[in-house]
């Protein structure tokens, strides 16, 4: 048997569950893959089933574990990145989930997070967590399972119902009970004092969530437990929310460092140092990471829709028949033709938040083709993260000087160069594109000694990749403008009495 250690990262993402198995050097040993399904089971409803994740887990680690060639011995530890927001509740008894599991891409809760506005409560969650008040967020998801899901609130009560988001329900299967969380995932439930990093009673009482049913809080480095079945005897070591793993797998250390990923969403977050910057401009201030007594906080912009448009543009229009094929679509034209996508399916996130605003196609003529369209779709990532850069250089004092990306749709080289010339700033992408799996994987290995600090890490940082600026300031300024029109477009389209 090889004596290679390796640290093992479950990757749980909106679309699929990952195991990955890193060295020393960060780079990737191993992967295994299983997409779960996606529940739609009303207009803005989306439902995870959590016992399939978890099944999907239990079948992912053993199958990269053979496709390299080791065993559970030769791991030393494990760590976890997943998708934030996402909210389970599941019975301590029994193990099973009440229901499916809400994403964070579901808007079931606007009239509740209304109510919330109206009795004042906007103003107490913004002060204790940074947090705007969203149906973005994990907490108004609880509050609605706790409402509507049978037995919910009277287990919960009793502490035979718990909470957590999908870090939480995988550790909890993985240890055999565990139930914590991380401060990374903690602070985007609308719950959590972001200051002293633990529940807050002010926050529990306002949205009427029992704290027996709560995890609780650690660091985002620490030995949380140890596997039982899956992996007997590995530590538990690391968990983050997905992009502060990318975060730390980008080795963002120092203030003013930035990354942004790209995969259904696009998600741009930069240290802010070890204070917690405030946000006039649309963006969310939160827990960046705590990796012992290291703690750094980020300012976040959250963008909704990226790599999901392109999937909307194969699936739903039939335009391409792989994702890959847009690059060249795109690239059979010059530009755009006058034409612009602005892909608010939900609602806008950062920096505009209008929940009311609904997707739009705006200067179509007879001229334009598909690659016309193929070419909007790409740009209007490419403008959403602009107006992101633009808000966290207003809001930090600390320019985005560079920009590091990572995620699936940075191998598109057409968009990341749009994206270079839109910000007027070099975009780069490391050696091995998998930010948010190594994140954890760093965070688990930080705990127990196998990397020594995160100058380690920063060393293991490689460019494989990069774009500079190159387009002209005159046409950047006439297609600013231009993508900000066509914003306006969607605002307004959703009414109140709907």
């Amino acid at each position: 048997m090889s004596t290679e250690r390796v640290v093992a990262a479950i990757d749980q993402g909106t679309t699929s569950t990952r195991c990955l198995l890193f060295n020393r050097a960060g780079r990737m040993v191993a992967v295994a893959q299983r997409e779960h399904r996606q529940h739609y089971p009303a207009s803005g409803w989306v439902e995870h089933d959590a016992a399939e994740i978890w099944r999907n887990v239990t079948r992912v680690v053993p199958a990269a574990l053979r496709s390299a060639g080791l065993g559970p011995e030769n791991i030393v530890a494990l760590g976890i990145a997943n998708q934030r927001e996402t909210t389970v509740v599941w019975d301590r008894r029994t193990g099973r989930p009440l229901a499916r599991a809400i994403t964070w891409q579901d808007t079931r809760t606007e009239a509740l997070v209304q109510r919330l506005a109206a009795d004042g409560h906007g103003e107490l969650i913004g002060r204790v967590t940074g947090l705007p008040l969203a149906t973005y967020f994990a907490g108004a998801r609880l509050r609605w399972l706790l409402d509507t899901v049978p037995g919910a609130r009277a287990g919960a009560e009793a502490g035979d119902v718990l909470f957590g988001t999908m870090e939480s329900w995988l550790i909890w299967n993985l240890t055999g009970g565990v139930h914590v969380t991380d401060v990374t995932n903690a602070g985007r439930t609308m719950l959590m004092d972001v200051r002293s990093l633990q529940w807050s009673d002010e926050l529990l009482a306002a949205l009427d969530v029992p704290r027996a049913m709560l995890p609780e809080i650690r660091g985002n480095a620490e030995v949380y437990g140890t596997c039982t079945d899956l992996l007997p005897g590995v530590p538990v070591a690391g968990a983050l929310g997905d992009q502060q793993a990318a975060l730390v797998g980008q080795v963002c250390f120092a203030p003013g460092e930035a990354k942004c990923t790209y995969g259904t969403g696009a998600f741009l977050l930069m240290n802010t140092g070890d204070r917690l910057a405030t946000s006039t401009h649309g963006l969310i201030p939160t827990v960046g990471y705590v990796l012992g007594d290291r703690r750094a906080y980020a300012l976040e912009g959250a963008i909704a829709v990226t790599g999901s448009l392109v999937q909307w543009f194969r699936d739903a229009l039939g335009m391409i028949e792989t994702a890959a094929q847009i690059e060249s679509l795109a690239e059979s034209v010059p530009d755009n033709g006058g034409c612009y996508i602005v892909p608010a399916f939900s609602g806008l996130y950062s920096p505009r938040w209008h929940p009311d605003a609904r997707g739009v196609m705006v200067g179509l003529t007879a001229f334009v083709t598909r690659g016309h369209l193929a070419r909007a779709v790409l740009e209007a990532t490419g403008w959403q993260t602009r107006e992101v850069v633009d808000a966290m250089d207003a809001d930090s004092g600390l320019p985005v000087t560079r920009l590091k990306v990572d995620g699936g749709m940075t191998a598109n080289h057409l968009l990341m160069q749009f994206v270079a010339d839109v910000l007027d700033v070099p975009v780069e992408r490391p050696l091995g594109s998998e930010a948010v799996s190594l994140g954890a994987a760093y965070a688990a290995g930080l705990a127990v000694g196998y990397w020594s600090d995160v100058e380690v890490l920063r060393a293991n940082w490689h460019r494989a990749a990069a774009w500079e600026p190159a387009m002209d300031p005159q046409v950047r300024r006439r297609e600013h403008a231009n993508w900000g029109r066509a914003v306006q477009r969607s605002y307004g389209w959703v009414q109140p009495e709907e």
